[in-house]
């Protein structure tokens, strides 16, 4: 399991909204900006599953409420064991919502999304998270994560077997990246450089079998090591 995906490759989106004239004002923007390509679209999340099984996004733009089949539920089936399995390269999803620190939009990162965005964001600030997620990273700040998290596990899981595979240096740093620490935060608090830092990150991933940096987070929080 690799932490970022090859540089200078064209990022693939997939767009999920049931407002054709807000799915088709995005395309245009994304269109224009260089090194990402609309792939294809849907109006709701039962489309949304079918779509990135046949056209293999990169990055999926989810809505989080939509008839039929919301965004929440959209991106637990996609991340489900078995799709996850089946697939030749990673996707990841950014939920789209009009409220701040929505609590749908926290769900829906337990369930694999790497984020959210509000609606009303900017065409660059846009085209910014899609790279952003592209590249393994959350698109929420480190203290909106925290928040999101801390109040979505009223009931802590035993930490897992897996946890005692890591080393002490390994679980030192899952501490750090769950806290929002960026790999040069890291080295600069271990006395490392940043390529250690990176590829202790991806033993960690590994090893834990997580996505990315996000789901570090949801799993320190979910096993109470934060």
């Amino acid at each position: 399991m690799t932490e970022t995906p090859a540089e200078n490759s064209e990022v693939r989106v997939l767009l999920v909204d049931d407002q054709d004239l807000f799915r088709e004002g995005v395309r245009v923007i994304l269109d224009a900006q260089p090194g990402i390509t609309v792939v294809g679209s849907a109006v709701n999340g039962l489309e949304a599953i079918s779509a990135v099984d046949a056209l293999d996004p990169d990055v999926v733009l989810m809505d989080i409420r939509m008839p039929e089949m919301d965004g929440v539920e959209a991106t637990r089936q996609i991340f489900s064991p078995a799709r996850v399995a089946a697939r030749s390269r990673p996707v990841r999803v950014v939920v789209l919502t009009t409220f701040n620190l929505d609590d749908r939009a926290a769900t829906a990162i337990r369930h694999g999304a790497s984020g959210f965005l509000l609606k009303g964001t900017t065409p660059s600030l846009l085209a910014d998270a899609i790279r952003t997620v592209h590249s393994g990273h959350a698109v929420l700040a480190p203290a909106d994560l925290e928040a999101l998290m801390s109040g979505q596990f009223q009931h802590r899981s035993p930490v897992p077997e897996v946890y005692l595979s890591l080393t002490e240096r390994e679980r030192e740093i899952l501490d750090a990246v769950a806290r929002g620490l960026s790999n040069a935060e890291i080295a600069a608090a271990t006395f490392s450089g940043e390529s250690t830092v990176k590829t202790h990150v991806g033993a960690i991933l590994r090893k834990l079998g997580l996505r990315d940096r996000v789901q570090v987070v949801v799993f320190a929080h979910e096993h109470g090591l934060v």
